[in-house]
């Protein structure tokens, strides 16, 4: 028999067999979740980059005993600290912290008012590092103008929220690697159910002739819909929930996402309307298995 024709109507009886109901429904509530972990795996690398941009500039002295003479017994130790870093361009808005910071800073630590405890506090200098290498040089012209001054970048910590950045991505990306195998498992599950509700029609039509690819297609079709449906409905409802989220994280992010649409940055905006097109793509590769495995087994 020739190819089987396309007609309008539904002989094959499909829209009774695959529901417009349960199926979109379930794939929108994976498109949901697949919006959230993209956005996640967004605001995790946006966030780890503004975060380690400021970490690795922030450069924290101290400077213990501070009232003591330097090493030339020209000022005290803190005069003679504040005065290298005055003449060091790339220590930039240096700043010494007040005694009152001091004591707020180590009193959650401390459980109590440091003062109250008669510990010799360091005096302690905060500043921009704007140079281009390290800081290895500062430190060891600061030890040698005041032996025992510590010098500390922010390094350790950006490495620290590298990892955690890392981390949070490939969560995200087995969260969504999650939700398509699920989707993909939910797709044969409706297909089979299609398949043995309309199995005498379709036996009755292989039997007549009908290529195993015309049926597929056929069934194929109506899952694309179903499935493009549900994905379009489910990234639609993710949009204020994104929004929201992005309002809160609003502090933490860098000053251009304030006036990017709904506060949700390009990268994310370019990756959404991509969950429908891998919708599509799963709903008609996993139909297309499913009914040409199902209609091999056919006598």
């Amino acid at each position: 028999m020739a190819n089987l024709p396309h007609p309008p109507a539904d002989f094959l009886g499909l829209r009774t067999a695959l529901s417009d109901r349960l199926l979109p429904l379930l794939v929108g509530a994976m498109a949901f979740l697949a919006a959230l972990g993209i956005a996640g795996a967004e605001a995790s690398a946006s966030l780890a980059a503004h975060w380690q941009q400021d970490a690795a500039a922030a450069l924290t002295i101290q400077v213990p005993d501070p009232q003591a003479q330097d090493a030339g017994n020209d000022a005290t130790r803190l005069a003679a600290v504040l005065g290298a870093l005055k003449t060091v361009p790339a220590a930039m808005n240096v700043a010494q912290l007040s005694p009152a910071a001091v004591n707020q800073l180590l009193s959650p630590w401390l459980g109590t008012d440091p003062a109250d405890l008669g510990l010799p506090l360091p005096a302690v200098i905060t500043a921009h590092w704007a140079g281009a290498g390290g800081v290895g040089a500062l430190r060891a012209a600061l030890q040698k103008l005041s032996p025992g001054t510590l010098v500390d970048t922010g390094a350790l910590w950006t490495g620290r929220v590298a990892a955690l950045t890392t981390s949070l991505q490939a969560c995200a990306a087995a969260v969504l690697i999650i939700v398509a195998l699920i989707g993909a498992a939910v797709v044969s599950v409706a297909t089979h159910a299609g398949l043995a509700q309309r199995r005498e029609t379709i036996v009755i039509v292989h039997e007549l002739g009908a290529f195993d690819g015309d049926i597929a297609s056929l069934i194929a079709r109506r899952i694309l819909r179903l499935t493009v449906t549900g994905a379009l409905t489910g990234t639609a409802l993710s949009l204020p929930v994104l929004a929201w989220l992005a309002r809160l994280a609003a502090p933490f992010a860098a000053p251009s996402l304030s006036t990017a649409l709904l506060g949700l940055p390009a990268p994310l905006w370019a990756a959404l309307p991509a969950l429908p097109v891998l919708a599509a793509f799963i709903g008609w590769g996993t139909a297309q298995l499913t009914v040409r495995g199902w209609l091999r087994t056919l006598p």
